[in-house]
């Protein structure tokens, strides 16, 4: 038994929208994670089920090859390879699906666009402070994953039946990885009650589980020991640490979208170690990782200082300018907001 987190009103306002709509449109945030494609994917075929004239998923820009095995990931639209059919989808949407991002900067160039359709748009999010850009908001922040946020919206609109095989696999897929395999922001009995109403539907979370986490590459895994090795540099005072790594050095690695996925989780493992980042650089700007344990809020660190934000112990920011200029910023910002002064041991 799931507690009751959507308002009837909006419940039934959703199931107005889908009952009444035929064209579909899912938007997620720039850099799609598993969670962005999962939800994403889990609605997709769930309106598919339903019947539904036309649904397409778009992102902003391409995601992981690890993401890729997902049911109807091949038919994803990325928008910086296909921008005119993308826009023409916004246009005619009848209802434009927000999920898993809480601002229109995280959607990067597809935001105007967005903005500017007619179509009824719906934010499903799990981000705090939701921006209000959607007529209707459903925000839980209290949530694993916008993943989790599908499931529990679809048994709320009384259509628990027409989650299918391909839906159950991408929701689990999405709140398996925001969650860390259920190592972190997973202690809520209910995600255990999900979980087995989901493998009932015939999923192989053995699978998933491999599926995203052991496919890389050899190259990965010669990046991932020489940032530890190289390139991590350990501030004790602060109790953080962080890994930089530059173009040039990715390349040097045969670099590919989501090779450095998990990396800035790893020092966390280091005894004492209590804030993690990884700067690394991209081809328009510095990218910007961060991660903590106990009450360091790594959203208000990258918000404060670095364009971005996210949840409290893991979120995300952008720096534009030199890396050696981004590294200076951070080591400024940790003086100033003291990772060591704000965490529980």
């Amino acid at each position: 038994m799931l507690t009751k987190i959507f308002e009837d009103k909006d419940v039934h306002k959703l199931e107005t929208y889908i009952n009444k709509g035929e064209r579909f449109v899912i938007v997620t945030h720039i850099t799609p994670d598993g969670d962005a494609i999962g939800s994403s994917l889990g609605l997709y075929h769930f309106l598919s089920v339903l019947g539904k004239e036309s649904v397409n998923v778009i992102v902003p820009n391409d995601f992981p090859v690890f993401l890729k095995w997902m049911p109807g990931a091949t038919d994803i639209v990325v928008y910086e390879h296909s921008k005119e059919y993308a826009e023409r989808l916004l246009s005619e949407a009848d209802i434009i699906f927000c999920l898993d991002f809480n601002e229109l900067k995280r959607i990067g160039k597809l935001a105007p666009f967005l903005m500017a359709a007619d179509g009824r748009k719906v934010l499903i999010d799990h981000h705090p402070e939701a921006g209000v850009f959607c007529r209707l908001t459903l925000s839980c922040p209290e949530m694993s994953s916008a993943s989790e946020m599908v499931f529990r919206l679809l048994c709320a609109l009384k259509s628990f039946s027409d989650i299918n095989k391909d839906a159950a696999e991408c929701i689990y897929a999405g709140m398996m990885t925001d969650t860390g395999a259920f190592t972190f922001g997973s202690n809520n009995p209910e995600l255990y009650y999900i979980i087995t109403e989901l493998i009932n539907k015939g999923i192989d979370k053995d699978l998933i589980y491999k599926n995203v986490y052991q496919v890389y590459a050899e190259s990965r895994m010669r990046l991932m020991g020489y940032s530890i090795y190289e390139k991590m540099k350990i501030y004790p005072a602060q109790k953080t640490a962080v890994i930089v790594l530059s173009l040039r050095e990715l390349n040097r690695f045969h670099y590919k979208t989501g090779d450095t996925e998990g990396f800035v989780n790893l020092p966390l493992s280091i005894e004492g170690i209590r804030f993690s980042v990884l700067i690394r650089e991209d081809t328009d700007c510095i990218k910007l990782s961060f991660r903590s344990v106990g009450d360091f809020p790594t959203n208000r660190f990258a918000s404060t200082y670095f364009q971005g934000g996210g949840h409290k112990n893991a979120s995300g920011g952008e720096f534009y300018g030199s890396l050696a200029d981004a590294v200076t910023a951070f080591e400024t910002a940790i003086q100033e907001m003291h990772p060591a002064g704000l965490i529980r041991n």
